[in-house]
């Protein structure tokens, strides 16, 4: 780091997600010296948003000795531009999602004016794999985050990609099943890989397969409305043969998306990372088959299935910190 480190020493780093926002405060060797965290959603507009989080991160930063002591802000979000520190239409942020909001510009103003800079969540998560979980050493490779959403963060040659216009990589938003029968996703459009893949699309799919058949499950002692990915996976941990069907479904189109994802950049790693990816290998090894059926021969055997080397949301936490600590 630069001689200015040893004037300020931290860096803030949020993970803005689309249920929870986690801050953490970050030194120059990558260790979060305290964290806070906030519900996304909730907030009718992105200045009462922007309120509360510096609220929450105020005793924070006095636990690190003050605002005098933090460096920049670095901020991983849903549909974050890098260039110019807005987040802009948003499918899951309801304060975000008719618009452009220069939420880098907000915090700074906020916070006394110290730097801050935006990048997309999944961006975030994949330099934080890169820096410090099971990316290291890599220089090609696709982190996917299973969450709210489906992110991605894709690096090529060692750099993150990010387009001409700092969005390249919405993965999520490919299409994987057209026409009337796709189902519609928070973009607007219809049979996105988020529509499916992700934990409301896991719930969406349990959801649907109960109503289509009367076979028994431990899901049917819920309420359809209040299912979660979690529900799902643990009554599959359980032994419940529609809850595994529908980590089958799920994993083998991730699987199939992810043939297609090798196509244009050959990875050596598809990195996931998300509450999603503790169902272990319920959906890892439908992702593994399925990708062997559908990726073309000269692809074959090259690309590892990792799980993200970082607990919880280190990982975005830390990446987010990394574009903090590279503001100039």
């Amino acid at each position: 780091m630069n001689e200015q480190a040893g004037l300020k020493p931290y860096v803030i780093g949020l993970d803005l997600g689309g249920t929870n926002s986690v801050f953490g405060i970050v030194d120059s060797r990558g260790e979060i010296k305290a964290t806070t965290a906030i519900k996304t959603g909730g907030f009718q507009s992105a200045e009462a948003y922007v309120e509360a989080s510096v609220q929450a991160l105020q005793p924070v930063i006095e636990q690190v000795g003050g605002i005098e002591k933090i460096k920049a802000m670095g901020i991983g979000a849903p549909n974050g531009n890098y260039y110019s520190g807005t987040i802009e239409f948003a499918p899951n942020l309801p304060w975000a999602h008719d618009g452009k909001v220069p939420l880098a510009k907000m915090f700074s103003d906020k916070l006394g004016g110290i730097p801050v800079a935006l990048t997309n969540d999944a961006n975030a998560a994949a330099i934080g794999e890169m820096v410090y979980g099971v990316a290291r050493g890599m220089k090609n490779f696709i982190v996917i985050t299973l969450g709210t959403g489906v992110g991605s963060g894709i690096v090529v040659n060692g750099q993150l990609l990010y387009g001409c216009d700092g969005f390249a990589g919405e993965l999520g938003h490919v299409t994987m099943v057209r026409g009337a029968k796709g189902r519609s996703c928070g973009c607007g459009r219809t049979g996105c890989l988020e529509a499916y893949c992700s934990a409301t699309g896991v719930a969406r799919t349990a959801r649907e397969l109960l109503a289509k058949t009367t076979r028994p499950s431990l899901l049917r002692e819920m309420n359809p409305e209040d299912i979660t990915s979690l529900d799902v996976s643990i009554a599959a941990g359980k032994g419940d043969e529609l809850a595994k069907e529908i980590y089958e479904f799920t994993g083998h189109m991730l699987g199939e998306a992810c043939a297609d994802f090798a196509a244009f950049s050959s990875p050596e790693a598809f990195i996931f990372f998300g509450g999603m990816v503790k169902a272990g290998e319920l959906i890892m090894k439908p992702i593994r088959e399925a990708y062997d059926e559908h990726v073309l021969k000269i692809f074959r055997g090259k690309a590892q299935f990792l799980v993200s080397g970082l607990d919880g949301a280190s990982a975005a936490v830390l990446g987010a910190s990394a574009v903090g600590w590279e503001i100039q």
